[in-house]
């Protein structure tokens, strides 16, 4: 394989085997996991493009069940250990509130939706 863009979760046990060799992060900050791997925006100021993952609800779940599962996804994020497995597989946590996440989901959908739009990029 001469090229693959891959999370790092995905492939860090791969990196530390040194069967891959990482030229650089897409997201804004350097990984503590790789902390000398420089970011994509280190070469192209104002890059990133990380990856994320959350979980959702559809849409008329009651408040009182989200606040709850919000809750106890915090709590679990609060763990040591949970926290470092997560840090060891190059992941970041990110422990945020439903309307967080919620912009989050639509300052993405902005981002990339311009980058479709002037790339004239179709479904095919």
């Amino acid at each position: 394989m001469q090229v693959i863009f891959s999370p790092v979760p995905e492939s860090i046990e791969h990196i530390r085997a040194g069967k891959l060799r990482p030229l650089a992060v897409m997201s804004g900050t350097r990984l503590e996991v790789l902390p000398n791997l420089p970011t994509v925006g280190d070469f192209l100021p104002g890059y990133e493009a990380g990856g994320w993952q959350g979980i959702g609800a559809p849409k008329n779940t009651p408040v009182e069940f989200i606040d709850k599962l919000n809750k106890e996804i915090r709590v679990g994020l609060t763990d040591p250990k949970i926290m470092s497995r997560i840090t060891d597989l190059g992941g970041v946590a990110l422990a945020s509130s439903p309307a967080e996440f919620g912009r989050l989901i639509s300052d993405e959908i902005e981002k990339f939706g311009n980058v479709i739009k002037f790339a004239g990029i179709k479904p095919e």
